[in-house]
């Protein structure tokens, strides 16, 4: 089975800390973090939806093949589960009536069924979710880096935290600094790799990274990951002639030998880029929806934002090898069964 052979089973496992222990773990890491991430960003904490109405362009289409959960109200609406809420906190900040230097923050719960489950990935998706509304000035690459950095040390400093707090816990690994590098150059660095294969070995060299560009075909014809063509801006030009105002943070987790995406963000979308990108993917009849309507005709606010896992940060900070261990979830038979034998804890 395709779980099977993405599954990731230690020769041998104990984990630091037990079930309880881990629970009251979780709730430290998502209170401080949520705590630091609103003050340095200037972040006012929200109420979210776990769904909504289909006809409306608000829900992610994520990398445009994902099939979201959905059901037929009573009075004939079609209702989707999100699978993120990129585009539902734009429209938020300008309902709301947040200025520029002003953000939003949620707590993001989604259900992602075509995923393929691991050790990392889980049907069940919750996340930080945040927006901030930025100027015409801001939507550039040194912008987005310093919010990078900005975010980046909230996590390092919640691992110092954690590491403090519960001392049977391995102490930090995260390095002090960030290191930037476009898509475009990881694969000239790494041009027999695979994606995900460069990943894996660009962080084993810096152990922190953000990968700049995802969603623009690269000189191989192919991105570098998938981006839906409506929330980040993944077409405009950059520096040295790349394309992307958007990107992931990833880190090396020793203990499963690997690279792990912590977070994906960007500055979004204006009425130019959304068109361009729309037409590149052949998408330019999603135009007409409300949404995107709103956006084209200048309505809504230039925003930056994005997603950083709470569940996968737990599961670094806490020294666990499968995600299933800080948070419940429904997995195959096989994943609950080889996990038991191999002495990891499923919550």
């Amino acid at each position: 089975m395709e779980a099977k052979s993405r599954l990731k089973l230690p020769r041998s496992y104990s984990p630091y800390l037990d079930v309880r222990e881990t629970e009251v773990a979780i709730k430290l890491i998502k209170d401080s973090f949520q705590r630091k991430l609103s003050k340095a960003l200037n972040l006012q904490r929200v109420s979210a939806p776990l769904m909504v109405n289909a006809h409306t362009g608000l829900n992610d289409n994520l990398n445009g093949v994902e099939k979201p959960v959905s059901f037929t109200s009573k009075d004939g609406s079609q209702v989707e589960i999100v699978q993120s809420l990129a585009k539902w906190k734009r429209e938020a900040l300008h309902r709301y009536g947040f200025l520029p230097g002003e953000g939003i923050y949620t707590d993001m719960n989604a259900i992602r069924p075509d995923e393929v489950v691991d050790n990392l990935h889980s049907f069940y998706v919750d996340q930080w979710d945040w927006e901030i509304v930025i100027t015409e000035a801001e939507r550039n690459l040194p912008f987005l880096k310093r919010v990078v950095r900005k975010i980046y040390r909230i996590i390092r400093d919640t691992e110092r935290d954690i590491c403090k707090r519960f001392p049977s816990l391995p102490g930090p690994f995260l390095p002090s600094r960030i290191h930037f590098i476009h898509s475009e150059e990881l694969q000239k660095m790494y041009p027999d790799l695979s994606p995900k294969e460069r990943e894996d070995a660009v962080v084993k060299t810096f152990g922190a990274v953000f990968i700049i560009g995802i969603g623009y075909p690269l000189k191989d014809g192919l991105p570098h990951d998938g981006r839906a063509a409506d929330y980040d801006d993944w077409i405009t030009i950059t520096e040295k002639g790349y394309h992307g105002l958007n990107g992931d943070i990833i880190v090396y987790y020793p203990l499963l030998d690997q690279a792990v995406e912590l977070s994906s963000m960007g500055i979004r979308v204006n009425s130019k880029s959304l068109l361009e990108q729309l037409e590149f993917r052949g998408e330019l009849h999603k135009k007409d929806l409300p949404y995107h309507k709103r956006l084209l005709s200048g309505e809504l606010p230039l925003t930056m934002g994005g997603g950083i896992g709470q569940s996968r940060l737990c599961m670094i900070f806490l020294r666990k090898v499968h995600i299933g261990e800080v948070q419940a979830s429904v997995w195959p038979q096989e994943t609950m069964e080889e996990c038991l034998a191999a002495g990891i804890p499923m919550l």
